[in-house]
């Protein structure tokens, strides 16, 4: 049985999932990761960013951070004063949860070597409609419906194996 916290986590992540089931998992940097030698101008300007996605950052703990701040702070490189600090392990998710400009640095003198991302997040939009059947009967089971209960599925499986989710989730 999963008892009170075990029905809440299925619960929420099923909710999370419906609502969502066209979201991305974006790891920022690509394959590099968040790391000095690579130029976040021009990874963010080839990215699409919706409502409902999530950033992955991959780095060294033990060097660098991730921290969201204002405008103003990421064009200074200012870590002071930061919004969040969504620093956890090194392999850390951030969902975006409004349309508007994110930004995002590592502090310690790294943002000045390039480490630091400004990524703009529009609304999703609207799936498109499920075509109508060619016998006009309706379709009992959608695609987006297989993705969603896939979702739930593995995201259950997961909670019940572990107890929470296996990585740290910052939400704003």
């Amino acid at each position: 049985m999963l008892g009170k916290r075990g029905g809440a986590l299925w619960l929420l992540v099923a909710a999370a999932t419906l609502t969502c089931a066209s979201c991305r998992l974006i790891q920022v940097g690509g394959k590099p990761g968040w790391r000095p030698d690579v130029n976040y101008t021009e990874w963010a300007a080839q990215q699409q960013l919706c409502v409902g996605d999530w950033l992955m950052f991959r780095f060294d703990k033990r060097m660098y951070n991730v921290l969201e701040v204002n405008r103003t702070n990421y064009e200074l490189c200012n870590d002071h004063g930061f919004i969040q600090n969504i620093t956890r392990g090194g392999r850390d998710v951030f969902q975006l949860t409004e349309a508007r400009p994110y930004y995002f640095l590592c502090g310690g003198g790294y943002c000045y070597g390039g480490m630091k991302v400004a990524i703009n997040v529009v609304e999703a939009s609207p799936p498109a409609p499920e075509p109508t059947p060619k016998n006009g009967s309706p379709m009992t089971t959608t695609s987006s419906n297989l993705l969603a209960l896939t979702m739930v599925s593995a995201a259950a499986i997961v909670i019940w194996c572990h107890g929470s989710p296996p990585f740290p989730v910052h939400r704003r």
